[in-house]
């Protein structure tokens, strides 16, 4: 019936405009139809938008066009989320994602905006938790151990950076759920989701669309060159040997079976660290497929040479 997704970081308004694009393209079901979304700007400002048809190819405008992302500025919201199903849901939309620019945002799936035991609508309600000084974690845990058989799953982020999801038992029995969530440095979002097909592997796509907004991979450092020719030979990792201008020396394998014979292999391994006079520069961003033949390279990816892209060693 509904899609939930909350995200928290740099990027996080992109995020989550991109992780329900792509639940639209690949789901079937509740899907594509009404979509409201909040986000916090970085100045603490609140912002909104919401469609009852077309999920994001109607939910932001510029000019004549629709289906564009979000502006610059809430683009780059450190605090997003988005609720979304079939449509023509009953207004204001506005009621189905809680949001205060001092404490946060709740968004969910199912019906979060049911009045709970003590007649709040439950997201409201842990709204009004995370005001009081709650973390998100703690507002909604509380909401929902009150709140027992409420037809809601709601996902909380607070203005700290947490970020906060759960079903009430009631909806944690259902056959249909898709759930999930991931954490890569200060970035964090949550996805909770119903009545969309496929249910069990379409949220933990989602949440990988938007971390790879939250969280994209680094910028190339630099770039190994790697010609035809190049000698093979046995090391203690698979790397790359290269002189000072980047030009590739020698690639090191573990695999002695790369030595000997002619073969279509990954001579130079994803990750493979790139090595200078004895320095790591970094590990390789790519993997061409590798002609070999008799311990030397003849072609990598059908060409004579292929500059591989490697990115700089983390920093502990």
């Amino acid at each position: 019936m509904t899609i939930g997704i909350g995200a928290a970081g740099q990027n996080a308004g992109l995020a989550v405009f991109r992780a329900l694009q792509a639940a639209e393209r690949v789901g079937q079901g509740a899907i594509g139809g009404f979509a409201v979304f909040a986000a916090i700007d970085a100045a603490g400002r609140l912002h909104r938008a919401e469609t009852q048809r077309g999920g994001t190819a109607t939910l932001f405008t510029e000019g004549e066009r629709t289906g564009t992302p979000p502006p610059p500025e809430i683009a780059a919201a450190p605090v997003a989320a988005v609720m979304s199903s079939g449509p023509d849901r009953p207004a204001p939309l506005s009621r189905f994602l809680a949001a205060d620019p001092a404490a946060g945002l709740v968004t969910g799936h199912r019906l979060p905006n049911t009045p709970g035991a003590d007649g709040r609508a439950v997201n409201e309600a842990v709204l009004a938790g995370m005001a009081a000084g709650l973390a998100a974690g703690e507002a909604l845990a509380a909401v929902l151990g009150a709140n027992p058989e409420i037809d809601a799953g709601m996902i909380a982020l607070d203005r700290a950076g947490g970020v906060a999801a759960g079903n009430s038992r009631l909806v944690a029995g259902r056959p249909d759920l898709g759930t999930a969530g991931l954490r890569r440095g200060d970035a964090a979002v949550e996805v909770l989701h119903n009545a969309i097909r496929p249910a069990a592997s379409l949220a933990p796509l989602v949440a990988e669309i938007a971390m790879a907004v939250l969280a994209p991979p680094p910028a190339a450092a630099g770039h190994a060159v790697v010609e035809a020719g190049t000698p093979l030979a046995l090391g203690p990792a698979n790397r790359v040997v290269v002189d000072a201008g980047g030009r590739a020396l020698r690639v090191e394998v573990t695999a002695p079976l790369l030595l000997t014979g002619r073969l279509a292999c990954a001579a130079v391994m994803l990750g493979a660290e790139v090595v200078h006079d004895g320095t790591l520069l970094g590990t390789t961003m790519e993997e061409p497929n590798v002609l070999v033949e008799g311990g030397r390279i003849l072609r990598l990816s059908g060409q004579a040479r292929f500059a591989i892209p490697y990115a700089a060693p983390e920093t502990p």
